[in-house]
Parts: C-alpha cells; structure tokens; sequence
C-alpha cells in the first residue's frame, strides 16, 4: 500500500505515535510518505520505504499568519496525485482533518479519489476542539473522514459527549516498540547520578499545566522524607521556570535534575526505579507505557484512558487527580525492600500487550476495510 502521514513533527504524542507507525509500515513493505512542515523528530533512519515531503510554508505582506493549512492542502494535492498514493491518515483533527478534506475534494475534481483516516489523539478533541471558534471545524472534518480512530475508549467517548459526530469511532491504542523501548545496561548512569544507591524517580512532559508537574515535584519531597532518592525531570515547557522556584523553595534542588528535551528517553528509562504521571487529563498516556516497556513501575492519576493501560496493583497504583498524599504513599510501597521487583515485572508483562506488532495488524486491516469501502462507493 502507498500511504500517505500527517502529523505534528515534535516531541508530542501524537507525533511520536504517527511517526513509529509509518516506520513499523515501512518495514512490513508499505510506502509510507510523510507530509509535514519538517522532518518528524524520530524519523531518524534510512528505510527504502520511507519518503518525506516538506511542506514549504512562504510568508506576504498580506497575511498575519502563514496560512499553513492552505500551503498543506496544496502540499498534499501534489503528492497524492504523483506518488499515487492509496490512502492518506492525518493524526490531530486540527489542522489536519480540515486540510485533508480540502485536498480530497481538489482531488475529486480532476477524478481522483483517496480516502481519509483521521486519528484522534487527545488535546486536538479535549481542549482545542472544544474552543468555540473550532468546534464546527472539527465536528465537520471528522464527519467527513472515511474513517475514524482514537487512542483510547475514554477518549471516543469524550468525542461523542462534546461534538456531534455520526462516524462510528475505532478505537486503536497506542503502541510500543518492545524493540527500542526496554531496560539498558546504563549501570555507569544510575551511579553517577545516585552514588549512594538512591532511589531514582524519573517524570517526562512537554511541562503544560494538565500534567501537573508541581505534584510530581511534592509527591518526590515526600518520598524523601522516608528514603533517599533523586528526580530526573525530561522535557521542557511553560511550567518550568515555576517547577524550579518550586524546588528552590522546597530545598530539594541538589536531588532534582532538569534534563530538557531528550531523543533517547529510554535510556533514562532504562535505570528508574518510579515513574510519576499526575496528569489532569491523559487521553492514552503514552509516556507512561514507555516507562513499562522499560521495566518501570508507574505512580499516576486514574483519569481519560491511563485505567485502560494500568492495572492498578500490578504495573504501579492510581491515584485521584490531585492527590498528592495517596500517590506519595503507594511510591512508598512500590519502593520498599522486596516490592520493587514485582512491579517491575508488572510493568513490563503489561508492556508487550501494547507491542507494536500486536496493534499494527489493527491499524493493517482498518486500512483495508476503509479502502475497500471507498472503492465499493466510487463504483457505484
């Protein structure tokens, strides 16, 4: 199959999961065609199967803003009609769904026809989609898509719930690459940064305010009152100047280290002890699952679609959002003598249900249902 892939090219979920899929497609022979305004972030590797488009975003005087989903629309015109591709999937309805309906409507008019597979993903349906000013955008765009996904059930839900949508909603959850994401040998790691056999805490974000950082940083204050332990912190955003005031005022700086944006997250992963997710609202809560691919057992809230990921009691413990008490005691559980193990083993064993070459054949047959009812609606 010739497939064309749209998404965001950063650090964030939903690029992270559309980039891994349109690999994991490259390998199993497709052509998979990228479409987007840079180079995706783990899109790192030679395969004969992979291609990229940029999409060139040209600035006038006339406009305040590069019209980015006009300059993708025209971008996605061009490649679908010369690398004839057989279907285009665009992961966050906004502003993908739109500029994929724009261009396969184009497309129409000169006798092409392409079906469109848009993937929810969390933030696009949750917190913009529900921006008053989008909302008939969106609602149209996924009604006008051939096929539909989320990442999670609590996630389709949410979908119906605030948008009047009359698509059925396939629910695919995120995946891992068991291949890429396990426990390292990084021993010389772990003992420079916890000399003293330290208990090491790792928490990863893009550090907006629905993950709740500042929990995390609270619930490691309290951890330290009964052990030792250090905190690494991965990613970069809008909370961090605060998180560092926080850990200034909580007098915990000498144990917190702020690594920034990283490509090998799992190697960090590779020598954790606890991974802390107090998210206000995870739609999947794929951060976490690569924490379990890498044998780390995880502290987070019991919100959106982390209750269809966790077993609570075996790959970690949820807590209510907010409550800092009850995750610091369950940290304290899961990191006493002759604990530890056991939820290491936990984490992983609910890992590989996720692996990717469990979800790829989901997301292989949905493109052939899709394709194939696009054809059957063509003919007639």
């Amino acid at each position: 199959m010739k497939i064309g892939i749209v998404c965001y090219p950063t650090f964030g979920g939903s690029g992270v999961v559309a980039t891994e899929l349109g690999i994991a497609l490259a390998k199993k022979g497709h052509k998979v065609h990228f479409i987007t305004y840079s180079q995706p972030t783990r899109l790192d590797f030679f395969n004969e199967n992979l291609f990229y488009h940029e999409v060139e975003i040209r600035t006038y005087p006339l406009f305040q803003y590069p019209p980015y989903e006009l300059a993708l629309a025209s971008t996605l015109v061009n490649v679908i009609q010369y690398e004839q591709l057989d279907l285009l999937h665009v992961h966050y309805a906004i502003p993908h769904a739109s500029a994929a309906y724009m261009a396969k409507q184009i497309l129409k008019s000169s006798g092409v026809e392409i079906p469109v597979i848009t993937t929810l993903h969390g933030t696009d349906i949750t917190l913009v989609g529900k921006d008053a000013s989008y909302e008939p955008v969106v609602t149209f765009s996924i009604n006008q898509s051939d096929g539909v996904t989320a990442v999670s059930k609590d996630l389709k839900e949410d979908t119906y719930n605030h948008f009047d949508i009359k698509k059925n909603i396939e629910v695919i959850p995120n995946f891992i690459d068991l291949q890429k994401f396990k426990k390292q040998k990084k021993d010389h790691f772990k003992t420079a940064i916890c000399p003293e056999g330290e208990k090491l805490i790792v928490h990863t974000s893009n550090f907006r305010k629905v993950k709740r950082v500042e929990d995390v940083v609270k619930i490691f204050r309290n951890i330290r009152q009964s052990i030792s332990a250090k905190l690494l912190l991965v990613g970069d955003g809008p909370e961090r100047n605060h998180i560092e005031s926080l850990c200034r005022e909580l007098n915990i700086c000498n144990e917190v280290r702020f690594l920034g944006k990283l490509e090998a997250v799992e190697e960090v992963l590779s020598v954790a002890d606890l991974f802390i997710m107090p998210s206000e609202k995870e739609s999947f809560g794929l951060a976490a699952l690569e924490a379990m691919a890498c044998e780390v057992p995880v502290i987070s809230s019991n919100t959106g679609g982390l209750p269809e990921l966790m077993i609570d009691g075996q790959t970690g413990f949820m807590s209510d959002v907010g409550d800092i008490k009850s995750m610091s005691e369950n940290a304290l559980k899961i990191l006493s003598d002759g604990r530890l193990a056991k939820f290491k083993a936990g984490a992983l064993n609910r890992a590989k249900d996720f692996d990717v070459h469990n979800i790829l054949p989901i997301y292989e047959d949905y493109y052939q249902e899709i394709t194939e009812n696009n054809h059957k609606s063509v003919a007639r």
